[in-house]
């Protein structure tokens, strides 16, 4: 369903809002970089910032600039059930290519609980969903037994595993019996050693700064070309490890604000890096030949 390179797009701001020529300007970046597929609204996007009319707002603007050239899903979880519905249905009308639902945060519900939260945005709407686990923000993970209980349900599509557990993907792989369920990697510094082990593409963070080489990575893997996977893999290692140097989209976004994509601002309670950290993220992309 969904496969290759996905950009977790970040939400520009200035001092008045968000800044929709520089989110419209980042997309068609990503656009001409090859990427595959972008994802608005999700933890990169820094959504729980986000007023509901300004996340239906960047989902259109996004709709709109792809133009139907590449896949974009929208994040819609919340820790309610029943605002995840209703977030799911108004995102849903606006023509997005699927759903991207993260486990209810901080509530931490059972593997009972998953199943029927997830089945209830499922059964609200018809359109494809990926779940999202992210132990490291949310305090809860889905188990695999629960992946494949929900992955009976027709529109329920795939995984956005970021968990960094690269023994995940085969045993999903093992416990689902229908072939097209996809598993996107959140973590892009074990993206090659996550589709090795079955997986079908990443969402990134550092294919905001990157895209060209994020996804030529990607398109690399499935022709088996494994010397230009190797060698963009050892490349792109120094930008992984500098967009996660503080708390993500901080450094992401002050890599952009280096590239004149958009401001290096976030919302609080995230707020600037530090001077160091700027200094690594800067030298990454020296590295990568991005800057001068």
């Amino acid at each position: 369903m969904f496969k290759g390179s996905f950009t977790a797009l970040v939400t520009p701001f200035n001092d008045t809002g968000i800044d929709f020529k520089a989110f419209q300007d980042l997309i068609e970046y990503q656009i001409e970089g090859g990427t595959e597929g972008v994802v608005v609204c999700g933890t990169t996007g820094e959504t729980p910032t986000l007023s509901e009319e300004e996340q239906k707002e960047l989902v259109k603007q996004c709709v709109n600039v792809v133009g139907g050239r590449i896949a974009v899903l929208a994040g819609v979880g919340t820790n309610s059930t029943e605002k995840t519905i209703h977030m799911a249905q108004e995102i849903s009308k606006i023509g997005v290519d699927g759903l991207m639902v993260v486990t209810p945060y901080y509530n931490k519900p059972t593997q009972t609980g998953l199943i029927h939260h997830y089945k209830a945005v499922h059964d609200s709407v018809n359109i494809p969903i990926l779940m999202y686990t992210v132990p490291g923000r949310t305090g809860i993970d889905i188990s695999i037994e629960t992946i494949k209980a929900l992955s009976v349900l027709p529109r329920i599509v795939g995984i956005k595993d970021a968990t960094n557990n690269l023994s995940r993907p085969v045993k999903t792989r093992l416990a689902i019996s229908r072939d097209n369920f996809c598993q996107l990697s959140g973590e892009d510094g074990t993206v090659v050693a996550f589709l090795a082990q079955g997986g079908d593409g990443c969402v990134s963070v550092s294919s905001n700064i990157a895209p060209r080489m994020c996804s030529e990575l990607h398109k690399a893997w499935r022709r088996g070309d494994f010397e230009k996977v190797s060698e963009l893999r050892d490349k792109l290692q120094p930008l992984h490890e500098a967009m996660f140097i503080e708390t993500s989209p901080g450094p992401a976004k002050y890599a952009l604000s280096l590239l004149g994509l958009c401001s290096s601002q976030t919302r609080q309670p995230l707020w600037e890096i530090s001077d160091i950290s700027k200094q690594v993220v800067k030298e990454a992309l020296e590295k990568l030949g991005l800057l001068g």
